[in-house]
């Protein structure tokens, strides 16, 4: 099983890591005056660029990359030997990696606001009114885009960071972040589809694939709680057959209830567990928490339209899921689990042709 925490940086005082942004810009300055022409260390300060970025607002990650020139060109003044033409060649490399670094940051850090923004006001839409099913639904299926923004922005930072960075690859991932977005069109569609009673677009698909999407999108909200993640994903599973996209929204669903439930107790006591096992001609993915728990006969009622024990919902998740789950041949049931709160599972029948056991 494998546990996620969260970061420790997170928990590291944010004039601490600017002291730090401040000894690594000064150490980059003294390597890069103390060395040859030739030696470009001048090129380390994207990484503090890359740092920096998830401290500071815009303006000032530009005026950072501002100082990081100066500091660049000072060195080249002071640095007293080795081959001038190659330096002033080293400098304009250098400059140039900061430069392009900042606009792809500044553009990337941008869009990843925009998305949250968008997920956020989602949220608040689906909690305040009633009869809301299609915009909570909605606020599920964001999540999908919003990982894969999340993974090119990541993948952006890896190309950004290499040595030299590779800009070419920083320019796809940046191309993906700004292009995802419209993805979310096309996921409102197929929510409202749903909603006028269209079949769901069934084709196979990898499970816990599919749910490692969704614990990568709610990732934040995790770590904003200091909850512990256990997954639990047996190896070799075969594929389902369902329509992935209204599968990620059960999914969804199911670990935001989960760390909304366990939101509220002490955090050494957090903990949600995502496991996906093969029973028979089908896969079970279960989400189970470590909260209060359900009260005994709840079994049933959970999951009937405007039935809620939350002060603030409205309590139609539950509901859509199993109409989605059932649609696509499977089932949803609440149990008991290990971790003393709510359990969980639901169950898709296996894709045909795939290998039995």
């Amino acid at each position: 099983m494998q546990t996620r925490t969260s970061p420790l940086l997170q928990r590291i005082p944010i004039t601490l890591k600017l002291a730090g942004l401040g000894a690594a810009m000064l150490a980059i300055f003294v390597l890069d005056t103390a060395t040859r022409y030739e030696v470009a260390a001048a090129v380390f300060y994207t990484l503090v660029i890359l740092v920096a970025a998830r401290l500071m607002p815009p303006r000032a990650l530009a005026a950072l990359a501002a100082a990081c020139i100066v500091l660049t060109a000072l060195s080249l003044a002071a640095t007293p030997r080795g081959n001038l033409h190659s330096g002033l060649i080293n400098m304009g490399i250098a400059i140039t990696a900061i430069v392009v670094t900042t606009y792809l940051v500044l553009k990337m850090e941008a869009a990843r606001r925009s998305a949250h923004d968008a997920h956020a006001q989602l949220m608040r839409i689906a909690r305040v009114k009633s009869l809301e099913g299609l915009t909570t639904s909605i606020a599920h299926e964001v999540n999908q885009p919003l990982a894969a923004i999340v993974t090119s922005g990541n993948a952006c930072q890896r190309w950004l960071a290499q040595d030299p960075p590779n800009i070419a690859k920083a320019c796809q991932a940046l191309d993906r972040i700004l292009s995802d977005a419209g993805r979310a069109s096309g996921i409102i569609a197929r929510v409202r589809s749903l909603t006028r009673g269209d079949p769901p677009r069934r084709q196979r698909f990898d499970l816990g694939r599919t749910a490692l999407d969704i614990v990568d999108s709610a990732q934040a909200e995790i770590d904003r709680h200091g909850i512990r993640l256990g997954l639990d994903l047996a190896d070799g599973l075969p594929p389902v057959l369902g329509d992935p996209v209204q599968i990620q929204q059960v999914i969804g669903n199911l670990v935001l209830n989960a760390v909304e439930a366990v939101a509220e107790r002490d955090e050494p006591s957090r903990r949600i567990r995502l496991a996906c096992r093969r029973e028979g001609d089908a896969v079970v993915l279960t989400v189970e928490d470590s909260g209060a728990g359900l009260a005994p006969g709840s079994e049933e009622r959970v999951f009937e339209a405007f039935w809620t024990t939350k002060q603030q919902g409205i309590g139609v998740g539950l509901s859509i899921s199993r109409s989605i789950v059932e649609a696509h041949g499977g089932r949803i049931w609440l149990h008991s689990c290990e971790l003393g709160g709510a359990a969980f599972s639901f169950s898709l029948p296996i894709a045909p042709g795939a290998p039995r056991p």
